[in-house]
């Protein structure tokens, strides 16, 4: 029986891009878990009467970031690449650590806007690198950057109200 060769960006051909690719996943895979561990702390931690939307929102944010990371692992698997395991983790958002005062709710909101503008970007590079090469993963960081972008737009409109307020 005759074995079929791989295609596209399976194909022995595309292993440069295909590599290219996983490291780009990887760093989203990372971004999104280190994401979920900020946003759980930011979900429980801040205090105040005007602090309870902010962390619903944030609470809603986590299972759809985590989704999100799951999927990222998923592609890097089929891609042949190998998830990373915790002992790669290297801690980068700084913007999302929980603030000195848990009533500064307006950083935990700049906070989100830096990590989602954060995955906007990357994910726009993502989506470019595998133009013409990786329709599946494009599809995919197409799909999540639109939540990201939506997310980022959210916590914009929060941010807009505590400024019209004199409060940012």
């Amino acid at each position: 029986m005759a074995t079929r060769t791989a295609q596209g960006i399976l194909s022995s051909e595309q292993a440069e891009k295909r590599e290219e690719l996983i490291e780009l996943l990887a760093k989203a895979y990372w971004m999104e878990m280190e994401t979920v561990m900020s946003y759980v702390a930011n979900s429980v931690n801040p205090d105040g009467v005007r602090a309870q939307e902010i962390r619903e929102a944030l609470e809603e944010d986590i299972q759809e970031e985590l989704g999100h990371a799951q999927q990222f692992a998923n592609r890097i698997k089929e891609l042949y690449g190998v998830v990373p395991g915790s002992l790669d983790f290297r801690a980068e958002q700084s913007y999302l650590q929980p603030p000195e005062e848990q009533t500064d709710v307006v950083h935990v909101i700049r906070g989100v806007i830096d990590a989602e503008t954060g995955a906007i970007e990357h994910y726009n590079r993502i989506i470019e690198t595998a133009d013409g090469v990786d329709w599946v993963t494009q599809d995919m960081v197409i799909a999540i950057l639109h939540d990201e972008e939506a997310h980022r737009r959210l916590f914009e409109g929060f941010l807009r109200e505590y400024e019209a307020e004199g409060l940012a």
